[in-house]
């Protein structure tokens, strides 16, 4: 197990296997998350990347608790007291979205309990999102007279789609994990006993294919859907490029032909 080094105690991250694990630990306050978590989340995201073992992250609630009940509002206050102080908070949570979203390696938010507010960016911003059966989702702006950060609402959109989107947003009612998962906003829903272990096996699934092709995979997708930050028409022909240039490209043609599973290096 590699522990990486993180700013704040309420951000835990480690790796094994493969697998990255961000867990959010701000527990008696059901997992908000205040300023120095959301600053903290780029660099944390960085680094995993950055490591050549690390071939898929997921994002979760420590233990047993809550996804992200959303920002902090105990901070609002101070931090977030007039308007060029809001814009400073939005663009932290707009730099912590970001980094979730152009993550060269996919990130699976593992939903349990609440993902409400800010929690529905970041898990919007994962590529996938699978849920225990009793997961709540929800976004209470309009009863805080909040503005959404607008790179964020693009990313909820995207997963969650247009009609929904107004729907969470001008009523602020919760939507249910059944009833996010017939919309396809969840991609797998598991009982709450069982979540753990079935988002460890789907994180090892995507841990064993070959890291270039899912990074070229991830920016094209994120392209084609019109997401912010994704790579020109050029940066995506080169990142497809360097799949068939690549070592694990030979690897996974012979392994094929040899009836083998392959074993991808990430060169």
């Amino acid at each position: 197990m590699k522990t990486f080094s993180s700013p704040t105690s309420k951000l835990i991250a480690e790796a094994d296997g493969g697998v990255g694990v961000i867990s959010i630990n701000n527990v008696a306050k059901r997992n908000a998350l205040d300023l120095d978590m959301w600053r903290a989340l780029p660099q944390l995201l960085a680094d995993m990347a950055a490591d050549e073992a690390v071939r898929v992250i997921v994002l979760r609630g420590a233990g047993d608790s809550p996804f992200a009940s959303g920002a902090d509002i105990s901070e609002f206050r101070v931090l977030r007291a007039s308007a060029a102080g809001g814009r400073a908070y939005e663009e932290s949570n707009e730099a912590a979205f970001a980094a979730v979203n152009a993550c060269p390696v996919p990130v699976i938010a593992m939903i349990r309990g609440f993902c409400m507010g800010g929690g529905v960016g970041l898990a919007a911003a994962c590529d996938l999102r699978v849920a225990a059966e009793g997961a709540v989702f929800g976004v209470p702006a309009a009863r805080l007279g909040v503005g959404y950060p607008p790179r964020a609402m693009r990313l909820v959109v995207a997963a969650f789609g247009d009609a929904v989107a107004r729907d969470l947003f001008f009523t602020a009612r919760r939507l249910d994990a059944q009833e996010a998962k017939a919309l396809g906003a969840v991609h797998r829903l598991w009982p709450e006993a069982e979540l753990e272990r079935e988002t460890m096996a789907l994180a090892r699934t995507i841990a064993a294919n070959a890291p270039l092709a899912m990074r070229s995979a991830k920016a094209s997708i994120n392209a084609a859907s019109g997401l912010p930050g994704a790579p020109d028409e050029a940066g995506l022909l080169a990142l497809a490029g360097a799949c068939f240039d690549s070592e694990d490209y030979a690897e996974g043609r012979d392994a094929f032909l040899e009836k083998r599973q392959p074993v991808f290096r990430g060169r």
